[in-house]
C-alpha cells in the first residue's frame, strides 16, 4: 500500500539549460505528474543542484557552458561514481539531434535523449518511462541510438512472422513512420497520397497489434529494422 502511493506521488526532477526562458516554458508546460525540485543553467550549477536534489530524473540539455567544455555528458561522467545518484536517471534534452550529441551522451549514462521540439506531454511522458527504467529516445535518432549501443550501421534484421505479417509497402510506410516522418513526408517520398498512407499506417499497427507510431518505433528498434 506504500508502494502504491509512493508509485503516485509526483516525480522530482531537475531541469538542466542554460535558457532560463526555455526551462520557464518547460516547467510551465510539464504535467502534474511532475515536480521541479531543482534548476541548473551550466555543468557545475548542474553538479551542485543534482547532488543536493538528488532527483529521481534529470531533464538535461546536452550543450552547456562551465565544466571543462564537456556539457551534458560532462555532467552525467562528474556525477557517475556517486552513490546517492544511484537511482536518478538521465534524459537529454536538446535542439541538436546530431549524431555525435545523441551517442555522446548515451555513453556517458543518458538513458534517453529528446529533441526540444516535444511538447510539455511527450516530455512528461518520457520522464515517467525513464523514471522506471525505459530508455526513450526522439524517433528520428533511432538509427544513432543503434550505433550507440553497437548494431552495424547495415545491418538487417531476419524477417520474422510479425514481419512477414506486412506487404512490401507497408513495410516500407512502416520503417519511415518509426523513423519519426510525417504522413506528408512519407506521401510525398513514396509518391502516395496522404490518406493511402494513413492506411498503411492503420493496417501496419493493426496487423502487428500496436496502438501508436511510439509502440511501432519500440517494435522495429527491438529488430533492428531502422
Amino acid at each position: 500500500m506504500d508502494t502504491a502511493r509512493e508509485r503516485e506521488a509526483p516525480i522530482r526532477v531537475v531541469i538542466v539549460d542554460d535558457h532560463q526562458i526555455f526551462r520557464t516554458g518547460l516547467r510551465a508546460e510539464l504535467g502534474p505528474e511532475i515536480e521541479v525540485v531543482g534548476e541548473a543553467a551550466n555543468v557545475d550549477e548542474a553538479i551542485a543542484c543534482i547532488t543536493s536534489a538528488a532527483p529521481e530524473v534529470v531533464l538535461l540539455d546536452v550543450h552547456l557552458p562551465g565544466g571543462s567544455g564537456g556539457g551534458g555528458a560532462e555532467v552525467l561522467r562528474r556525477l557517475a561514481a556517486e552513490p546517492e545518484l544511484r537511482g536518478t536517471r538521465f534524459l537529454a534534452l536538446s535542439v541538436s539531434d546530431a549524431a555525435d550529441d545523441v551517442v555522446s551522451v548515451i555513453r556517458a549514462g543518458a538513458r534517453g535523449y529528446l529533441t526540444k521540439t516535444a511538447s510539455g506531454a511527450e516530455v512528461t511522458a518520457a520522464a515517467m518511462r525513464v523514471r522506471d527504467g525505459d530508455a526513450v529516445f526522439s524517433p528520428r535518432l533511432a538509427g544513432f541510438v543503434l550505433d550507440a549501443f553497437g548494431a552495424g550501421g547495415g545491418e538487417t534484421a531476419a524477417a520474422d512472422d510479425e514481419l512477414d505479417r506486412l506487404s512490401a509497402r507497408e513495410q516500407e510506410v512502416m520503417r519511415m513512420i518509426a523513423r519519426g516522418y510525417a504522413y506528408k513526408e512519407v506521401a510525398a517520398e513514396l509518391f502516395l497520397s496522404v490518406k493511402t498512407v494513413e492506411t498503411h499506417v492503420s493496417n501496419v499497427l493493426r496487423k502487428l497489434q500496436l496502438s501508436n507510431r511510439h509502440e511501432l518505433t519500440a517494435w522495429a528498434l527491438q529488430r533492428r529494422l531502422l
